[in-house]
């Protein structure tokens, strides 16, 4: 079992940054490749980013691609979404995912362990 906590939403204009962490807990990090999903309102959950279990290799959505940032410290445990230019369209709740995935996850179902979310509101 590996519990996931995501922090760093917040309200941010147009044009501003936002860098999410997502935090585990029972698990060595080191043994899992993340990806982080959104869902904006009456939406479907959508692909990110995502990260191999040793940092080497990342994943970006089109629209995100140029902009954001996906990292990992398997020493804390830690990975991070780094976002900046943001825009209204970006607007989501934030979720991280992981799972043993052997190279890069970005299908949802892929992670069975997923965190609460958080909030990522840009304004226009």
């Amino acid at each position: 079992q590996v519990q996931l906590v995501e922090s760093g939403g917040g309200l941010v204009q147009a044009g501003g940054s936002l860098r999410l962490s997502c935090a585990a807990s029972g698990r060595t990090f080191s043994s899992f490749s993340v990806g982080w999903f959104r869902q904006a309102p009456g939406k479907e959950r959508d692909f990110v980013a995502a990260i191999s279990r040793s940092g080497g290799d990342t994943r970006y959505s089109d629209s995100v691609k140029g902009r954001f940032t996906i990292s990992k410290d398997n020493a804390k445990n830690t990975v991070y979404l780094q976002m900046n230019s943001l825009k209204p369209e970006d607007t989501a709740v934030y979720y991280c995912a992981a799972d043993r995935i052997i190279g890069i996850g970005t299908r949802s179902g892929l992670y069975d362990y997923w965190g609460q979310g958080t909030q990522v509101t840009v304004s226009s």
